[in-house]
């Protein structure tokens, strides 16, 4: 209560980030690399928090590096090349595509 937002951790200050954002009672949130510069088990908390509020009935829109994990919560992903949709499909259909595990997330 009564630390300053300055010394709190990078996970700490993405979820006052987002509560800030729920404040205002959005139907739409847009994040943009909600797991940018945290350490490991903060993005699985924060990916967390992500789904429970989606669950709660807002629409979210993420933009994130991290496809993989943002894809294991998402129900859509949009794959972007050159500033264009390159592919769009269910998150299901995109985790398990093997030209798309191989060019967009990382795997040989």
């Amino acid at each position: 209560q009564t630390q300053y937002g300055g010394t709190l951790s990078g996970g700490e200050q993405q979820m006052v980030a987002i509560a800030r954002a729920l404040m205002a009672r959005p139907r739409l949130l847009l994040m943009d690399e909600p797991s940018m510069g945290l350490a490991p088990v903060f993005v699985d908390q924060v990916f967390d928090i992500i789904k429970t509020i989606n669950r709660q009935g807002t629409t979210i829109l993420v933009v994130e590096q991290n496809a993989a994990v943002a894809l294991s919560i998402a129900h859509r992903g949009y794959v972007l090349q050159n500033g264009r949709i390159a592919v769009a499909d269910s998150a299901e259909a995109l985790l398990g595509a093997e030209s798309v595990r191989r060019a967009y997330l990382g795997e040989v």
